[in-house]
């Protein structure tokens, strides 16, 4: 018994169903308006993320108090940003899906390079299609589109802001001074030398003077690792020697290289690893450089106690911390 297969024939499209917009003149009038205010939204979602990127670092949002004007800046940066791609994107699918012609078009396979007169006909129906979408006659659309999309394109100006002026000799410099005691981070405590065992590891910035704010720049330079040895452990000349205390010695923890946090203190080999490009560096030896692309060792920081017995700067870095190109910033 054998069973023949049908033949396959070509169903065809299905019957063009019409949208509103296509039949009721004020379906079209509702729908205009509707992309016309998407498009608004977007314009005041980038107005937002400029205000935010103007005004909002040097001024604190009063209504927000817990957010701080760091985390405000960072918080309607992205909320201006985010919701003006995100109008200008519903406008464009709302105005082709509600507006633009939705008809259905079959294009017969061809070879790959057409007719010039196919070619010329393309170009044609393009045209064409530009102007069956409504661009030029609909100027409620051509007007919002024209304000969202001007005012998104002057975010990435505002970016150029961010290249001045250079910070000349502020990198070079931290805010540890002979005399200033070493405090935890977090928490703000002072440290004394019994606080640390052998093989602990803390991280210290210096104390802050009555009136004085900590900001971030200042956290990123004054950042410095405290890391406890036996004395007999290290292998330093002389005066690196004094620099420690009682087995406690400071290094910077900016790396030498690019300026990651070197956060990694591997305890058996006594080495500290900065993550960001491997550069290791050996702590007995005044975090000389042992494997990685950096270039120098940590700066170490002197330090002894006062008569209270907290640990202080015995004086400032002796050199610049950071990685190299921090000094040729001026």
């Amino acid at each position: 018994m054998s069973h023949e297969l049908e033949p396959i024939t070509d169903p065809g499209l299905p019957d063009h169903v019409h949208r509103a917009a296509d039949t009721d003149p004020v379906a079209e009038k509702r729908a205009e308006r509707q992309v016309a205010i998407l498009f608004a939204l977007s314009a005041i979602g980038t107005i937002l993320f400029i205000a935010s990127y103007i005004y909002i670092p040097t001024t604190e949002f009063i209504f927000l108090p817990v957010l701080g004007s760091t985390n405000a800046h960072e918080l309607f940066l992205g909320l201006g940003l985010g919701l003006s791609l995100l109008f200008i994107g519903l406008g464009a699918v709302h105005w082709a899906k509600t507006l633009m012609p939705d008809n259905e078009i079959i294009a017969e396979r061809h070879v790959m390079r057409s007719e010039d007169v196919d070619r010329k006909g393309f170009v044609d129906t393009v045209k064409e299609g530009a102007a069956a979408s409504g661009l030029g006659r609909r100027s409620l659309i051509k007007r919002s589109l024209g304000l969202s999309l001007g005012l998104s394109a002057l975010t990435p100006l505002l970016f150029l802001r961010d290249l001045g002026p250079l910070p000349k000799k502020q990198l070079e410099t931290t805010n540890w001074k002979t005399g200033t005691r070493l405090v935890t981070d977090p928490g703000d405590r002072a440290i004394k030398a019994s606080d640390l065992e052998v093989g602990a590891v803390a991280q210290v910035l210096p104390q802050l003077l009555p009136g004085e704010e900590r900001t971030l720049s200042n956290i990123g330079k004054d950042a410095v690792l405290l890391i406890r040895l036996r004395p007999e452990e290290f292998e330093l000349s002389p005066e690196r020697l004094s620099w420690t205390y009682e087995g406690i010695i400071a290094f910077s923890k900016i790396c030498s290289h690019m300026g990651c946090a070197v956060a990694l203190y591997e305890q058996q080999t006594k080495h500290l690893l900065c993550p960001c490009h491997q550069s290791t560096f050996d702590v007995p030896r005044a975090a000389k450089v042992i494997f990685g692309p950096s270039a120098r060792p940590l700066p170490q920081l002197a330090i002894t106690v006062d008569s209270e017995g907290y640990l202080i700067a015995q004086k400032p870095f002796s050199e610049p911390v950071g990685p190299s190109f921090w000094e040729r910033s001026s």
